[in-house]
């Protein structure tokens, strides 16, 4: 078995048994997601097998850190993958690579590299899907489950600024998920109070 096989097993492993059951965004099923949207930008692009494999790294590990802590967790999600890669004989330049990936994710979004662009765009992919409002309210439920809002009122008025605020990087995401984002932020603003 690959180092990556062992790696990614061993991730799904600590996110699947160590997540609080509370992050109902922040869950497995975020990570699985942005996963198999890395997968179609991998195929989509024709990455070589290297970059696949780190990308597909920062895809399962971006928010491992909500492990740790809900509070600077992509600097703890950055460390644990450090961890893991050292454990799976990956180059210390395989892991600086993966640590950027991850800090990039940070909002507000700071990517750099191509990959790194891949990353923050899969991460937020669903902003411009039909499934956004299925999407945001697990966001919302998790919020309110943590005290970070009050209401939906106070929700909506978040989402619409967050919305607004947010760019995509890469050349698809711009192309085919800005126009969804966009009637999701219209449709946002056209909600009574």
């Amino acid at each position: 078995m690959t180092g990556y096989l062992k790696l990614r097993r061993h991730a799904l492993r600590i996110l699947h048994s160590e997540l609080s059951e509370q992050l109902c965004y922040h869950g497995i099923s975020h990570t699985l997601d942005v996963l198999r949207v890395c997968n179609l930008y991998i195929r989509r692009e024709q990455l070589n097998r290297e970059k696949a494999k780190l990308l597909r790294i920062g895809a399962l590990c971006h928010d491992i850190g909500y492990t740790v802590s809900d509070e600077d967790h992509e600097q703890e999600s950055a460390e644990l993958a450090a961890t893991l890669m050292t454990q799976y004989g990956f180059t210390k330049n395989q892991i600086s690579t993966i640590k950027d990936l991850i800090l990039a994710t940070k909002i507000p979004q700071t990517p750099k590299t191509s990959l790194e662009k891949i990353l923050c765009d899969a991460d937020l992919d669903y902003l411009g899907r039909k499934d956004y409002y299925e999407i945001s309210n697990k966001l919302y439920k998790e919020m309110k489950t943590f005290n970070l809002v009050l209401n939906k009122e106070e929700w909506r008025k978040i989402q619409i600024s967050f919305l607004e605020k947010h760019k995509y990087h890469t050349p698809f995401a711009r192309k085919n998920r800005k126009p969804g984002k966009e009637r999701r932020l219209q449709e946002l603003k056209g909600q009574k109070n």
